[in-house]
């Protein structure tokens, strides 16, 4: 179990393709550790969304609409694009200059997203359940002991 509560909890889809590969590359983007991961099919993803109408401005229920991301930080919950650009603020440069994406509005973003989203499973794959991660990045799973 990880001993203290990381900084930032990173939420995904975890029975697809590309999303598997995005914890990849975060984590190794990351290399002071500072995201934690759960797939959204988890308990530990449960545990921490609670009921669905947390959140107020459009919060998504991630139980019935697995194509969001979810960043938690700092006591906040970002959702879609919002999730993807705090979260490029976290890792090595080149990164968090894509922030600056932030200044395009939110329906925009949210619009492209859904689009990828959609796509994503014909485009990468799924698999049935979720791909155990590799020794190193279980570490960093909320529902994996250390």
């Amino acid at each position: 179990m990880i001993e203290a509560a990381p900084r930032s909890i990173v939420l995904f889809d975890g029975v697809c393709n590309f999303c598997n590969a995005t914890v990849r590359f975060i984590a190794a983007n990351d290399p002071g550790g500072r995201f934690a991961f759960a797939p959204l099919q988890s308990p530990e993803a449960r545990a921490f969304l609670g009921p669905s109408t947390s959140s107020g401005q459009g919060a998504v229920d991630v139980s019935r609409d697995p194509e969001t991301f979810v960043l938690l930080e700092y006591g906040r919950r970002y959702e879609r694009s919002d999730a993807v650009l705090h979260l490029a603020l976290g890792l090595r440069a080149p990164w968090p200059l894509a922030f600056a994406l932030i200044l395009v509005p939110r329906a925009w973003r949210d619009a492209a997203y859904a689009w990828f989203a959609r796509n994503r499973y014909r485009w990468f794959g799924r698999e049935e359940t979720c791909p155990l991660p590799s020794p190193e990045l279980r570490a960093r799973f909320l529902n994996e002991e250390s």
